[in-house]
Parts: C-alpha cells; sequence; structure tokens
C-alpha cells in the first residue's frame, strides 16, 4: 500500500557518505521534530533524475528555506558511492541537498514507492515523488504516474502545493 497524506513515516536506516565511508542514517531520528522535503527518483545519473529532478531542487532551495523546510533529502535506490558521485556532479551537496542511499529498497517498498522496469535496467527502483514531511507525518504528496517525467515532483510542483 503507498503512503498517503497524514500518515507518519516508517523508520527505516538509509545510508550516506561520511568521512570514513559509508554511514547509516536513522530516518525516523533524521525527520523527528524537523520539517522536511524528501524527493526520491529512479536513479542516479539517469536522464531525468540527473537534468531535471534534482536541478529543480536546487534551484528552489532558497524557497524552501523560506518556507521553514529544515533539510531537502533526495532518496534513491542506488549504493552510497554513487549517491556521493552523483551529488558531487550535480552540485545537490554543494547547494546543500542531502543525498541518502536507500540500498536495499527497503524505504522505497515500505512506503509503497517501488517498481521495476526492466527494459531500462531499472529493478526494485523507487517511483518519482516529492514530500513534504512534517515532525514524520507526510503533509503533502507529490508522484510522477510516469518514471520519465518531473513536473508534480520537481521543486517549483512541490513549492505550488505548499
Amino acid at each position: 500500500m503507498t503512503i498517503s497524506t497524514g500518515e507518519k513515516l516508517p523508520d527505516a536506516t538509509l545510508v550516506t557518505m561520511g568521512a570514513e565511508g559509508p554511514e547509516t542514517v536513522s530516518l525516523a531520528d533524521k525527520i523527528k521534530g524537523r520539517k522536511v522535503v524528501i524527493f526520491a527518483v529512479p536513479g542516479a545519473f539517469t536522464p531525468t533524475c540527473h537534468s531535471a529532478h534534482v536541478p529543480s531542487f536546487i534551484r528552489t532551495k532558497s524557497e524552501f528555506d523560506g518556507k521553514g523546510v529544515d533539510e531537502i533529502i533526495c532518496v534513491s535506490v542506488n549504493d552510497p558511492f554513487v549517491m556521493k558521485a552523483w551529488g558531487d556532479a550535480t552540485g545537490a551537496e554543494a547547494a546543500g541537498l542531502t543525498m541518502l542511499s536507500d540500498p536495499e529498497s527497503t524505504f522505497t517498498k515500505a512506503i509503497g514507492m517501488d517498481f521495476d522496469a526492466p527494459p531500462a535496467g531499472l529493478i526494485a527502483r523507487s517511483r518519482r515523488y516529492a514530500m513534504l514531511v512534517e515532525d514524520g507525518s507526510v503533509t503533502v504528496l507529490q508522484a510522477e504516474e510516469n518514471p520519465g517525467v518531473c513536473e508534480v515532483s520537481g521543486g517549483e510542483g512541490l513549492l505550488a502545493s505548499m
């Protein structure tokens, strides 16, 4: 079942690259008592994710800051090494976005946002979405019907719904 507005996000262990290598991140700890944007992409370095989705949140970061958003988190079913390289390549990390890996698709499956696209080599990946989470509860959820489209789930699309 897909997560809905008003529901609490399940706790999940995601992974980031720290100074000494991969480090686990408790999602529950990261979102507790905070206003956070979480957006997910089917895959790092894939065309729409790389040229549209991440750049939309880089462009709009200051507007989210102005609305009291504490952090913008990008989640992808990739390993943390790829997420670090992608964050560097896109300028996402330099812009202040947090790049988190869901390497086994555990979080993605728990919220019902997983999909497969074997012809594109995408197995157990995340649907494209963006959500506003306040103290662990989803207050806005914008999901794309087509993984190759970034409209309602982009930075501008999420801002328009807040």
